[in-house]
C-alpha cells in the first residue's frame, strides 16, 4: 500500500480502529431542538462510516451542564437521559459500516453567550470576560465545581449506555478546564489557583469522576491546546508539562493536541486554519507533546490529503490524524484513497465556509459539496437515471454550470457544456486571484477532472446563442450564465464612462492598480477585502470604504481575521459607515464623494483610482430569449425543488423541438458558490 501508516490499525483502550483517520469533534449545528441527534445528524456521520473512516468524534462542545448552554451551535445535549436513545442509533449506524464513534463532552465556562437558552450566569475561574462570545461570567464557586464534576460523570455514563466507543473531554479552545489551567483566566488563591498543581486540580477531578463512572475499559480521551499564543497565557513548554501530568494520571487513553487559543478573533482564526495558513501549521506542537507522553497522540488542523497524513504518521509526529474538514468536503475520502481513486477526491480547499457558518449559528455545510449534511435528501453518489437518455445543454461553466453538467452526466445523459471563456470556473477564477485565496482553484480542478472522466462535451471559448443551443436539439436546457458586475447601473459612480473601475476589472487584469486607490465595497463579502489585498500587495495605497459597520462585515469569524491581519500589515485604511455618492474628476485626479450613514455629512477623497465591488446582477438575456418556446416557460416548481423531488415538467413529452428550460445560480439572483452548486444538484439529480 502507498499509505501503510495511514491504514495500520490502532487500539485505544479496548477500541480497535481500522485505520488512523479521524473526523474530529466539531460543532455541526445539526442536532434537533433540545440537542438530540436526529435523522440528519446520524446520516451526516454514517456517510463518513460508509466512506471508510476509522473514528468519528461527534458533538463538538457538547455540554454536560445546563449552565454550559448549547447556544447558537446546537450541539448534542449530554445533560439529559433523553440523549441515550438517539446516540444509540448513531452508534449502531456507525458500527454497521465498521467505524467507531465517540463524542466530545465539555463545560464551556465563559465561552458562550448568556442571552439565550436558560439565560445562565456563565462560569469561569476568576470572572474574566471572553472577547469572542462576549462571555460575561461570574467567578465559579466550589459548590459549582462539585456540581459540574458530577455532571461530567453523569454525561459519561449516558455516552457509555448509548453503546458509543468512548468519550473525549475538551480542555482546548479555552473551555472551562483549560480556563482553570491558564494564568490568563485563573487568578484564584484557593485550592484551584496559583500553583500548576492547583490549576490542574479541576481537570483531574473531572477525569477521575469520568473514569469512575465508566470503568477502566471504556475509552477516555482529552483534547488540549499545544500553545495558546498569548503572552499572558500558556506557552508550549507549560502545556507540554501539563500534557505529561495528565498522561501520567493513567486516567486517559489518548491526547488530542491542537494549536492556538481561541478566545480572541485573531487566535480563533488559527484553530481551524484557512487556506491562508500553511498546511498542518501546528503539527510541531503535537510532535513535541508526543515525545513527552506514553499514550497515543491525535492531531488535527489543516490535514487535507493522504500524503500529508502519511508523512505525519511515518515521522512519528502523531498516532492519529484528524481530517475533519476533508471529510466535510468528501465523506468518501478514505475509500477513494484505499481504492487508488485519489483524483476523484473532492479535496478541501480551506475556504472555511463550514466553520464560518457555525460561528454565525448556521448549520455546517461545505462550499463545494452540497450533499454534505443533506444526506437524507441529496446524494453523494449520483445514481444513473432509469428513465430515457436525454440531451442536456448547459450554458455557463461557473460553479452552477459545472455541477449541472457533472450531475447530468452521472445520470447518464448526453451533455454539452457551452462556456464563452477559454476555461471553466467562472467567478471562482476571479476569487482565486486574491492573495492567500489561490486554493479556491482546487474547486475548479476537481470539476475539470470529473467533467473529463464523465466525457462531457465541453465547448470552451464558445458563446452560446439561441440558434446554437437549438441546433443541439436539446431535451433540457440549463442556464448557468452567472452574473455581471453590478456597477454600471449606478450612473453617478461613472464606471460606464471610465471614471471608476470594477473589482472584476482589477482581478481579471483588464485594468492595472493605480498608486492611490479607494476601494468601495458595497457588499461586505470576500470580494471587496480580496481586491483591496490584491492591490495593496502590488504596492497601492488603499482605503476601503463601506456602508457596513465594519470592513468585510459578511465574512465569517475564522476568515475575516486573516484579511485584517494582511490589510492592516499593509497599512490599508478602513472607513466603515460611508456610502459612495459620486465619482468625478478634477484634472488628472479622481474625486470620490462619500456620505456618512448616520450624520449625512459629506467627505471627499482625492485619489488616482476608484475601484468598486458591488456584487452582481443576473446575466439573463439568453433566458428571456429561450423562455417563450420552452415547454415549462422556464419555470422551476419550487415546491418540488425544496422538497428534493423531481420536477413535474419532466413527465412531459420532449424532443422534436420541445425542451424544458431551467436556471441555476447567479443568473437568477446573486448567491454564493455553495448555493450555486446546491441549486444545480437538487434540480439535476432527478433528470
Amino acid at each position: 500500500m502507498r499509505y501503510p501508516h495511514l491504514f495500520a490499525p490502532l487500539t485505544l483502550n479496548r477500541v480497535v480502529l481500522r485505520n488512523r483517520i479521524v473526523s474530529t469533534a466539531h460543532a455541526e449545528v445539526h442536532a434537533e431542538p433540545g440537542g438530540l441527534p436526529g435523522d440528519r445528524y446520524i446520516a451526516y456521520y454514517e456517510e463518513k462510516a460508509k466512506g471508510g473512516l476509522g473514528l468519528a468524534i461527534c458533538g463538538g462542545s457538547s455540554p454536560v451542564s445546563l449552565d454550559s448552554p448549547q447556544g447558537w451551535w446546537r450541539s448534542v445535549n449530554l445533560t439529559t437521559d433523553r440523549v441515550i436513545e438517539p446516540l444509540a442509533r448513531l452508534s449502531e449506524a456507525m458500527h454497521r459500516h465498521g467505524a467507531k464513534v465517540m463524542i466530545q463532552a465539555t463545560h464551556m465556562g465563559r465561552r458562550s453567550a448568556w442571552h439565550g437558552e436558560h439565560w445562565p450566569h456563565l462560569l469561569t475561574p476568576s470572572g474574566v470576560r471572553e472577547p469572542v462570545h462576549r462571555g460575561n461570567a461570574k467567578t465559579i464557586e466550589v459548590e459549582d465545581i462539585a456540581r459540574i464534576i458530577r455532571d461530567f460523570a453523569a454525561a459519561a455514563r449516558r455516552v457509555q449506555q448509548a453503546g458509543m466507543d468512548g468519550i473525549e473531554i475538551s480542555a482546548a479552545h479555552q473551555h472551562l478546564i483549560d480556563q482553570f489551567w491558564s494564568p490568563r483566566t485563573n487568578f484564584r488563591d484557593d485550592a484551584y489557583g496559583g500553583s500548576l498543581e492547583n490549576r490542574l486540580r479541576f481537570g483531574i477531578d473531572v477525569l477521575k469522576a469520568v473514569r469512575e463512572a465508566v470503568g477502566p475499559d471504556f475509552c477516555v480521551g482529552l483534547r488540549m491546546c499545544g500553545d495558546e499564543f498569548h503572552e499572558d497565557g500558556l506557552d508550549h513548554d507549560a502545556l507540554r508539562e501539563i500534557a505529561q501530568a495528565m498522561a501520567e494520571t493513567g486516567l486517559i487513553d489518548y491526547l488530542g493536541v491542537i494549536g492556538s487559543g481561541a478566545d480572541t478573533h485573531n487566535t480563533l482564526a488559527n484553530c481551524m486554519p484557512p487556506m491562508a495558513l500553511p498546511p498542518e501549521p501546528f503539527a510541531y506542537l503535537a510532535a513535541s507533546i508526543k515525545s513527552a507522553v506514553h499514550i497515543p497522540v491525535m492531531h488535527a488542523q489543516s490535514i487535507r490529503d493522504a500524503v500529508q497524513a502519511e508523512r505525519l504518521l511515518a515521522a512519528g509526529h502523531a498516532d492519529l490524524v484528524g481530517m475533519t474538514r476533508a471529510h466535510i468536503a468528501d465523506p468518501h475520502l478514505v475509500m477513494k484513497i484505499r481504492d487508488d481513486r485519489e483524483d476523484e477526491i473532492k479535496q478541501c480547499v480551506g475556504a472555511n465556509y463550514c466553520i464560518d457558518r457555525q460561528y454565525d449559528g448556521l448549520d455546517v455545510l461545505c462550499i463545494q459539496n452540497a450533499a454534505t449534511a443533506r444526506e437524507v435528501s441529496m446524494p453523494h453518489i449520483v445514481p444513473r437515471s432509469r428513465g430515457p437518455r436525454r440531451k442536456v445543454v448547459v450554458v455557463g461553466a461557473g460553479p452552477a454550470g459545472m455541477e449541472a453538467a457533472r450531475v447530468c452526466a452521472e445520470r447518464g445523459h448526453d451533455v454539452v457544456l457551452f462556456e464563452r471563456n477559454a476555461a471553466i470556473g467562472g467567478q471562482i477564477l476571479l476569487a482565486a486571484k486574491a492573495p492567500q485565496r489561490e486554493q479556491m482553484d482546487g474547486i475548479v480542478r476537481w470539476f475539470d477532472l470529473e467533467l473529463k472522466r464523465l466525457r462531457v462535451d465541453c465547448r470552451m471559448g464558445t458563446l452560446a446563442t439561441q440558434e446554437g443551443i437549438m441546433a443541439e436539439q436539446p431535451d433540457i436546457v440549463v442556464l448557468a450564465t452567472g452574473g455581471l458586475s453590478h456597477v454600471y447601473e449606478q450612473v453617478s459612480w461613472g464606471v460606464a464612462s471610465g471614471l471608476a473601475v470594477s473589482a472584476w476589472d482589477i482581478l481579471s487584469g483588464k485594468k492595472q492598480p493605480a498608486r492611490n486607490v479607494l476601494v468601495y465595497d458595497g457588499i461586505g463579502t470576500h470580494a471587496g477585502a480580496g481586491v483591496a489585498d490584491f492591490m495593496a500587495s502590488r504596492g497601492s495605497l488603499v482605503e476601503v470604504v463601506t456602508p457596513d459597520p465594519k470592513v468585510a462585515d459578511d465574512v465569517g469569524g475564522t476568515t475575516f481575521p486573516i484579511f485584517y491581519r494582511r490589510l492592516t500589515a499593509q497599512d490599508v485604511v478602513f472607513t466603515p459607515n460611508y456610502w459612495l455618492e459620486r465619482v468625478s474628476t478634477e484634472g488628472d485626479k479622481t474625486i470620490a464623494l462619500l456620505r456618512n450613514e448616520y450624520t449625512d455629512a459629506r467627505e471627499e477623497r482625492v485619489v488616482d483610482q476608484v475601484v468598486i465591488e458591488n456584487g452582481i446582477v443576473p446575466n439573463d438575456a439568453l433566458y428571456w430569449m429561450l423562455k417563450p418556446q420552452s415547454v415549462n416557460l422556464g419555470q422551476t416548481d419550487v415546491q418540488a425543488l425544496y422538497a428534493a423531488e423531481p420536477q413535474p415538467a419532466l413527465s412531459e413529452t420532449l424532443g422534436d423541438g420541445r425542451y424544458l428550460l431551467f436556471r441555476v445560480g447567479d443568473c437568477i439572483s446573486m448567491h454564493n458558490i455553495h448555493a450555486s452548486i446546491y441549486d444545480a444538484l437538487r434540480l439535476c439529480k432527478d433528470f
